[in-house]
């Protein structure tokens, strides 16, 4: 996956950006601790690519991850992704992901068992490990077996993945850090 050209965009949670080719979108990233922090981790992921203001399809989609952000309703399922260089079981996975809607999750086993391979929980968890297009492929939707959260790769890790999903109001199983939903 070769990206040509990344910006950063303001939310409500702090600063996130995203890369694209002519493709589509080929990553989005999570607030880091601040504009710079954001940059460079886009720069490492994607080398030698230059910021750039982004084209119309580009910011509609900037437009929309920031609305989702915000608590509004905002529907990421159709934006268009550049997957060259993804292996195609991560492209199957991530395909799934894009199904469950905002305020919804989705147990790691429950995708391998959709995908007609039950018993792939933990590679489809290392598919979600290695989403390059948080947000627009909702990993953050997809908990444990029996709704517990596990790691979450983004900055915050399980913090992050929390908030995201209160942002997206979903019904998730009450439980206060020390519980064993935490485990």
């Amino acid at each position: 996956m070769t990206a040509a050209h990344l910006a950063l965009f303001e939310t409500a949670i702090g600063v996130c950006g995203i890369a694209w080719s002519e493709h589509g979108v080929c990553g989005v990233q999570l607030p880091e601790a601040n504009a710079e922090a954001a940059r460079a981790r886009l720069r490492r992921r994607f080398a030698g690519v230059d910021a750039k203001p982004p084209i119309e399809v580009i910011q509609r989609t900037i437009d929309r991850i920031a609305a989702l952000l915000a608590g509004r309703a905002s529907d990421l399922s159709d934006i268009l992704l550049d997957l060259k260089g993804i292996p195609a079981f991560h492209q199957r996975v991530y395909a799934l992901t894009r199904q469950i809607p905002a305020g919804r999750t989705a147990s790691y086993g429950e995708i391998a068992t959709k995908l007609g391979e039950p018993g792939t929980a933990r590679a489809v968890g290392e598919a979600l490990s290695r989403n390059p297009f948080p947000l627009i492929v909702p990993c953050h939707r997809v908990l444990a077996a029996g709704g517990k959260f596990r790691g979450f790769s983004a900055r915050g890790g399980v913090a992050m993945k929390m908030r995201l999903l209160a942002i997206e109001r979903a019904i998730l199983p009450l439980a206060l850090p020390g519980d064993p939903l935490f485990n």
